[in-house]
């Protein structure tokens, strides 16, 4: 099982597409509490022509879970033990909510970032309204209801085989409540619109029409403040919209990748 160290915290992570990566690599950050089952739609469309990372938050699935709260740039530096450990230089990053925050923070804090593409991401923690999606690993009723918090109405009715496997994943893979309050402290007091302006990298905001966790509004606000930020809705779908509506993300993803593979 690999995994990267920050201190004495282990952190898990998948890698694949190496072979066929010819020097890109794409590194993908979940959403508070939720593991890496959230990128598979991506996972499957990306690994071979890009390297591919997903790893788990401390708090989550395999890592390791020391007691909280934690803080933004210690996620920061756990996402850099994962890169040094992968041999990465430069990555783009993906990112969903929490994870969306902290790629931005890593984009303005490391040299190691050449592109972001964010989910359901904005830059004030006022914007974050990511309780709905907890419930406890132990609870398939109770895991099942709370992804109404993620996904549309029009989607959980549509889909309920998709609704049934996320079910079984978030009850291996999620973070415990420990792990999720732990994970969510890291947003308390963020506000990136001071340092937004030092974030260059060519950067994607998608966003989901009806997102209820966090608004579109503030979406479009957050790639308003960067210097090279693009904002896209997507209509009817929810925070996860990643899921929803993953032919379109993954042609948006790669777009991002084939338009940038040479910046620099």
């Amino acid at each position: 099982m690999p995994t990267a160290s920050n201190g004495t915290v282990s952190l898990y992570y998948d890698r694949a597409g190496e072979d066929g990566a010819d020097g890109e690599s794409v590194v993908f950050v979940s959403e508070a509490g939720l593991g890496g089952w959230l990128w598979g739609w991506q996972h499957a469309a990306l690994a071979g022509p890009h390297e591919v990372v997903v790893w788990d938050l401390r708090g989550t699935g395999r890592s390791d879970a020391p007691s909280g709260p934690y803080a933004l740039e210690t996620l920061v530096a756990d996402l850099e033990a994962v890169l040094v450990d992968c041999e990465i230089r430069t990555a783009h990053l993906v990112g969903c909510g929490l994870g969306g925050t902290i790629a931005l923070r890593a984009a303005r804090d490391l040299s190691r970032v050449e592109t972001l593409t964010l989910f359901g991401t904005a830059a004030r923690e006022s914007a974050f309204e990511l309780d709905p999606l907890f419930a406890p690993l132990n609870d398939s009723e109770a895991l099942r209801d709370s992804l109404s918090a993620g996904l549309s109405d029009e989607f959980c009715e549509s889909q309920p085989e998709v609704c049934d496997g996320v079910v079984d994943w978030r009850s291996d893979g999620d973070a415990d409540r420990a792990g999720w309050e732990a994970q969510v402290a890291a947003l308390e007091s963020f506000d990136a619109t001071d340092w937004l302006v030092e974030v260059t990298q060519p950067t994607r905001i998608l966003h989901g029409g009806a997102d209820e966790l966090v608004s579109p509004s503030a979406g479009r606000d957050l790639a308003r403040g960067l210097p090279r930020g693009e904002f896209d809705v997507l209509e009817g779908a929810g925070h996860l919209c990643q899921i929803e509506r993953s032919r379109t993300v993954n042609d948006r993803i790669l777009g991002v990748l084939e338009a940038h593979t040479d910046d620099g």
